[in-house]
């Protein structure tokens, strides 16, 4: 005799199916039994489906349409999951201002940057933070030990990236190994904070480590389907990445976080 699956389990499946599509996914989830049993437990508490990634920063002063391409972009795959089920989506943009203040970045550039997004954002619904608060909190709540080094395989990749974007202290390959050691402490402040989200990344697989381990990852497109460019990265003119851009939120210097931690 078939046994026939419960009710929450199919609509799971049917959940998942809505963005675990190619028209968002840049490649196979690393964890697809991780993925399902996220949307599922959610389901399950009829609960919205809750994302979480790391927003960056990059040359720009302010947000373009580049960033407003992704926001939306984020948008449209959230609808894609209320279509299907009720509660649908919740995003929660981490703004790593850790990494920007590592990169060598001015402080009030920094701010000025993420709370233009942080305004962007509101208006499609979606929540931010800080990084630094969340490791702040992080680490009164479970005070951690001990640093971990990169392999020399993930340090080539990060000493590349390192190349076009590190403006602190020191060479890029001791910029590139600091980066990765704070990336090991964030990754455990964003899972104790998010422990029921599922963590977006426009990186692929080959960063996996650099991930909350706890979390299942949905590999995805940035701004459309087959771009995974990251939109802070991006030029306002093609000719120069130093083309400073008309601002479409016009930044405070101040950023409101909203933690969103379900």
């Amino acid at each position: 005799m078939r046994i026939r699956p419960r009710a929450e389990s199919i609509t799971a499946a049917r959940v998942l199916q809505s963005f675990n599509t190619w028209a968002y996914k840049r490649e196979q989830p690393s964890e697809p039994d991780l993925l399902f049993h996220s949307v599922a437990s959610a389901v399950a508490r009829h609960d919205s489906i809750n994302f979480v990634l790391y927003w960056g920063k990059g040359l720009r002063q302010a947000i373009s349409e580049a960033e407003l391409a992704c926001l939306d972009y984020l948008s449209q795959m959230s609808r894609r999951i209320e279509a299907v089920y009720s509660p649908g989506a919740a995003f929660t943009l981490i703004m790593t201002d850790t990494h920007a203040a590592h990169n060598g970045h001015p402080k009030a550039s920094v701010l000025g940057y993420f709370d233009g997004v942080a305004n962007a954002a509101s208006d499609y619904g979606f929540s931010t933070c800080l990084l630094s608060e969340l490791v702040g909190i992080a680490d009164k709540v479970h005070p951690q030990s001990g640093t971990r080094e990169p392999g020399p395989e993930i340090l080539a990749s990060l000493e590349r990236c390192a190349q076009k974007w590190y403006r602190g202290d020191g060479s890029v390959t001791s910029g590139a190994a600091i980066y990765y050691r704070m990336n090991m402490s964030e990754k455990r402040a964003v899972e104790l904070m998010f422990p029921t989200s599922i963590f977006v990344t426009f990186n692929g697989r080959e960063y996996r480590e650099m991930f909350p381990p706890s979390l299942p990852v949905f590999y995805m497109y940035s701004m459309r389907k087959g771009n995974s460019n990251k939109p802070w990265f991006e030029p306002c003119d093609a000719q120069a990445a130093t083309t400073p851009c008309k601002p479409l939120h016009e930044p405070a210097i101040q950023l409101s976080c909203i933690s969103s931690a379900r």
